[in-house]
């Protein structure tokens, strides 16, 4: 009996000591994303990743994986909802082809004069309807996060609408972008961004759009000679969590994230104009790229040949989203 006895407490003290050690095992995020670490999605995601260390004292560990590491463009929402990762901070045109097309409005010409009035939208009641809409899918949106207005770039110049015709410019998958690009006159292509660089250095994409950061980090410029500086449309990334992971969290930590993505968030914005500054001027001192700076001639012509898309996507961006948007962002 005292043998037995002795065998049943060996049990019982593996199986606590097993316990504790599962008990005080730090909970692993998996933060994935598709661009460069010197991004400014890619900084601030190294941000989150140690406020958010720091402020569970270690019973949180993220893991971020950069430049599609683990996930390309259209593989990395299915990830997210089948818990191969935990967060992740897509472009937002990527919640179209998961059947909220309401986050295309984002990808529409000339929407946003400035960014105060594009943070009048992603922080006031239109972001946060718009965030809701995604719990219906297994996902929480936490933050907006920045990137910057967009350039042009191809092969030859792009000054005038005419000069587009015919060429081949990729685009992530959006039919907002979509019906850009073919009324410039261009044949949309839709492309993953890890293979951007080498479509254009093959020449299976003529051009492609993108903020300055993008295109110098993933150096996009070394296989385009013309940049346009047009700020035509608007990049930004919402970033996401696997509603079943952030529902099953402790609250204390639940709140903890919370805050550390306020403060990632807040730095991100910060940088992100900055980057695209820095990233601009080094394109034009590579030497390898010619920068168009857009005359007001050139934009009143991008922007009547523009214009008409709001008009055609009214109906799958929704007509009441739209006005909502419009009216915040003035």
């Amino acid at each position: 009996m005292h043998v037995r006895k002795l065998q049943a407490l060996a049990v019982g003290l593996a199986a606590a000591i097993s316990f504790n050690a599962w008990a005080q095992s730090p909970i692993i995020i998996k933060f994935s994303h598709v661009v460069a670490t010197d991004t400014p999605k890619g900084q601030a995601a190294e941000r989150f990743k140690a406020l958010a260390e720091k402020a569970t004292n270690g019973r949180v560990k993220v893991e971020v994986y950069p430049n599609s590491q683990l996930y390309k463009d259209k593989e990395e929402l299915e990830a997210l909802q089948l818990g191969a990762v935990q967060m992740l901070a897509p472009s937002l045109a990527k919640f179209g082809p998961l059947g909220v097309k309401e986050f295309e409005v984002f990808d529409l010409p000339y929407l946003f004069p400035n960014k105060e009035a594009l943070y009048r939208v992603t922080e006031g009641p239109v972001g946060k309807s718009l965030f809701a809409k995604l719990d219906a899918k297994g996902i929480v949106g936490l933050a907006y996060w920045d990137n910057g207005f967009k350039v042009m770039s191809a092969n030859k110049p792009l000054l005038m609408p005419a000069d587009f015709k015919g060429l081949k410019l990729r685009i992530q998958s959006s039919k907002v972008l979509d019906a850009q690009m073919r009324a410039l006159g261009a044949n949309p292509q839709v492309l993953a961004f890890s293979e951007v660089y080498q479509a254009l250095q093959t020449g299976v994409v003529d051009g492609t759009e993108n903020p300055p950061s993008n295109m110098y980090t993933q150096k996009m410029h070394e296989v385009q000679k013309h940049v346009t500086v047009s700020n035509h449309g608007y990049l930004g990334y919402a970033v996401i969590v696997n509603k079943k992971f952030w529902d099953g969290l402790p609250a204390d930590i639940r709140s903890s994230l919370a805050k550390a993505m306020a403060e990632a968030t807040t730095y991100e914005k910060a940088i992100a104009q900055r980057d695209n500054n820095m990233a601009l001027d080094a394109i034009r001192k590579s030497g390898k790229t010619t920068i168009h700076m857009q005359t007001a001639q050139e934009q009143a012509a991008w922007r009547a040949a523009l214009t008409p898309v709001h008009k055609d996507m009214e109906r799958r961006v929704g007509k009441e989203l739209l006005g909502a948007i419009t009216a915040a962002a003035k």
